[in-house]
């Protein structure tokens, strides 16, 4: 990786895991934040896509408060940088109040935009392990 695209990664990390600290109180704004417009959003739980930043925000709205988790691992991640696109994936564990931890595979897409970069393309599922 060249000494651009390390850079890159590493604002992408960052992003990625400030809006997994909020979202591990409640609050899921942080990854509202750093969504564009036409993010596209899957999740396990449901059924169809959400297409669009506001679709994502009302449903994000319904769970608000409602998820917590005292801790987070981002494990393997890696940043695949083209232009002005990044493609984070990574393993994602939560360790909640019950003691048992929830683990996930994560691919998110970002698009620089006037020098800020937003997702454009989220993707969530179960897995079994994630460690390496």
């Amino acid at each position: 990786m060249n000494p651009s695209s390390e850079k890159v990664g590493s604002t992408i990390i960052k992003l990625e895991c400030d809006a997994l600290e909020r979202w591990g109180k409640g609050d899921p704004s942080g990854f509202l934040e750093i969504c564009a417009p036409d993010v596209v959003y899957f999740d396990p739980e449901l059924d169809r896509r959400i297409d669009g930043l506001e679709s994502l925000t009302r449903y994000y709205e319904t769970i608000r408060g409602k998820v917590f988790f005292n801790r987070f691992e981002l494990l393997n991640p890696v940043v695949q940088v083209v232009g002005d696109a990044a493609v984070l994936t990574f393993n994602y564990v939560s360790y909640v109040a019950d003691g048992k931890t929830r683990p996930w595979n994560c691919t998110e897409v970002y698009r620089r935009s006037q020098n800020k970069w937003l997702i454009i393309q989220t993707h969530w599922s179960y897995t079994r392990s994630v460690r390496a």
